[in-house]
């Protein structure tokens, strides 16, 4: 059976693995090479370097994350749905959190993706100032939600449930929020929905009085 030829796409697809596994420290030249089963120096004629697979794992990235949807009513239902799926497309690649805003070479889905967040929030009468601090805003709020849950996993959860559980007496606030937690029917995503429709609102209500005082 012949191998499948090399390229950029699969380079970057083979340190996305590489990163899964072992987060962005583990990404190499010799170990994603190691990951296509090829030699270290067959990488260079799709990629110059390690900073070049770090620029395009970030681009590749920002390709699974969905655009905010087109046409929405209210500029509060696309940011949401975009919120949504990045929270959803970061769970399972949390390594790229410390990526994403640190690369200095923007590929073409990272600049589309910010264009159209942007976009959405000019289309709805965001002044220029009010949309940047609104995306820094939200992003800031989606990286450090996903991080969190990246760092607490469910069972991590229940051993501290368990634990608080045997300091009832002097934890009392502490048991119930442990409680809630266990219930049935509880998901990290009721949280992460309620703290993003507060900062969605409270923007709202800025845009409002910004068009209102006709801010561009």
């Amino acid at each position: 059976m012949a191998r499948e030829s090399l390229s950029r796409d699969r380079v970057l697809a083979a340190a996305i693995r590489v990163a899964d596994r072992g987060g962005v420290e583990a990404i190499s030249m010799r170990r994603v090479a190691q990951e296509l089963n090829v030699e270290a120096m067959s990488l260079y004629h799709h990629v110059p370097n390690k900073d070049a697979i770090l620029d395009g794992v970030v681009d590749a990235v920002f390709v699974l994350i969905d655009l905010p949807p087109a046409g929405c009513a209210d500029w509060r239902d696309a940011i949401r749905a975009r919120a949504g799926a990045a929270r959803e497309v970061l769970s399972h690649h949390s390594w790229a959190l410390g990526l994403m805003d640190s690369r200095r070479n923007p590929g073409p889905a990272t600049l589309r993706h910010h264009n159209a967040v942007l976009g959405v929030l000019r289309q709805a009468g965001f002044s220029v100032a009010l949309a940047v601090h609104a995306v820094s805003l939200i992003d800031s709020y989606i990286y450090g939600f996903v991080l969190q849950e990246a760092s607490l996993p469910a069972d991590d959860m229940q051993q501290m449930a368990g634990e608080i559980a045997e300091h009832a007496d002097a934890l009392p606030h502490l048991k119930e929020v442990a409680e809630h937690t266990q219930k049935a029917g509880y998901s990290p995503a009721d949280d992460f929905r309620f703290g993003l429709d507060l900062i969605l609102d409270a923007l709202e209500d800025r845009r409002s009085v910004a068009c209102a005082r006709g801010d561009d």
